[in-house]
């Protein structure tokens, strides 16, 4: 059985404010400044000095190429980190959540290893153990993803 409270401003609230995260642009139009002689200018904001608003000129190239970075590959979802998890903070909080819980922090090599010798995940094709390679970055698997095929129908 769930608990659930009912959220504070109701259902309509709580889907207004998930969609702000899961469905907004990695940067809107009002931020645009201008484009000049191939470099873009927009705003952003400096959330390590005190959201203080700033301008940014980037070439066109590098611009496009941070744009992409965002951009995430057909049939993947963006969730975003928030509380000990977000990105600013997850160094400093997480050895703290686990010095708190008394529980020795792991790497990632670690927990592979652990994984592999307690309970191995087994390959679906031969039913052999696998084990972890290599993680990567959402902009890696961009970056690695094959190109799309096009559909090619048999007449």
């Amino acid at each position: 059985m769930v608990y659930a409270k009912p959220p504070f401003g109701g259902p309509q609230y709580v889907l207004q404010y998930l969609g702000r995260y899961t469905h907004r642009v990695a940067i809107s139009n009002h931020r645009l400044v201008s484009f000049v002689d191939g470099k873009v200018t927009f705003r952003w904001r400096d959330s390590a000095h005190n959201n203080e608003h700033k301008l940014m000129i980037l070439s066109l190239d590098e611009f496009l190429r941070r744009f992409l970075l965002h951009v995430l590959p057909k049939g993947f979802v963006r969730i975003r980190n928030f509380g000990f998890l977000a990105n600013r903070r997850r160094a400093t909080l997480l050895p703290l959540c686990f010095h708190l819980l008394n529980s020795p922090q792991q790497t990632e090599q670690a927990l592979s290893t652990a994984n592999d010798a307690n309970n191995p995940r087994l390959c679906p094709k031969c039913g052999g153990p696998m084990m972890v390679i290599e993680r990567l970055t959402a902009a890696e698997i961009q970056l690695r993803s094959p190109p799309p095929t096009l559909a090619t129908t048999a007449t």
